[in-house]
């Protein structure tokens, strides 16, 4: 039973408080033997835990989807090849793959996106890593709005969205090449931007190391960076300090 259903069965009655604490303390983790599944971690830290996907054996992967899925009653998935999503889906067909992100999810449930956090690309190259971290966020409950290719090269056109990109809780900033994009949002914006370096970028690039230190230097203030590639972490972030900024009455996005 997931955490989610041991509450709602409280809340209704089916189960006493006593039972419902029980239950929840009944295992922290699920020995599998070759993986240990974190069945406390939403409890503790308010997120379940996610599935990397890549390189992971395709009986492992497998019995970790079910695993999870058995006791949450949903999955999201990063890093998915569309081997290990056809896999997946031919044991459940409600399974969603998306090519662009490589994230793998099963999710029926009508989740309320609340908020609001601005995902940001420098360029259409950079979309891949800025749709992990929008679907993840949005996966978590997060209301997403997309403005992608708005780099520094052509500056008009990320002013041309400057009012949707200010109302937002959270900025995610995308880019590859020289990474400047957080920088530019950062001094524009009155709330945390989180920079995400891409690999994107000819040789000087070094795989996205160049837009890494561009970021961490940035003079801009409010902004913290995550790792090369790593669009998961931003959404997760993202969602984190969207989720404060609900919590302490900045309800102006969340209808």
């Amino acid at each position: 039973m997931s955490v989610r259903g041991i509450i709602n069965d409280c809340k209704e009655g089916r189960i006493s408080v006593g039972e419902a604490e029980r239950l929840l303390k009944r295992e922290s983790f699920i020995d599998m033997g070759f993986a240990k599944i974190d069945s406390s971690r939403e409890l503790r830290s308010g997120f379940p835990e996610v599935v990397f996907c890549q390189g992971k054996e395709d009986g492992f992967l497998t019995e970790i989807y079910k695993k999870i899925y058995e006791k949450e009653g949903r999955v999201l998935g990063t890093r998915a090849s569309l081997h290990q999503a056809e896999l997946i889906k031919g044991i459940f067909p409600e399974a969603v793959y998306d090519k662009v992100s490589c994230i793998l999810k099963i999710d029926t449930t009508e989740t309320e996106l609340k908020g609001k956090v601005a995902v940001c690309t420098a360029g259409t190259a950079d979309i891949s890593v800025a749709e992990e971290a929008a679907l993840t966020a949005e996966f978590f409950g997060t209301k997403v709005e997309r403005i992608y290719d708005v780099g520094v090269s052509g500056l008009h056109r990320l002013l041309s969205k400057l009012d949707s990109i200010t109302s937002a809780n959270c900025i995610v900033a995308v880019a590859g090449m020289e990474g400047a994009l957080g920088s530019v949002i950062g001094g524009l914006v009155s709330v945390p931007v989180i920079a995400v370096p891409t690999s994107v970028g000819y040789g000087a690039s070094f795989g996205g190391l160049s837009a890494l230190l561009t970021m961490i230097n940035s003079c801009a203030n409010g902004i913290s960076v995550v790792n090369i590639d790593n669009g998961y972490g931003a959404g997760y972030i993202a969602t984190q300090i969207n989720r404060l900024a609900i919590r302490d009455g900045n309800t102006e996005h969340c209808k």
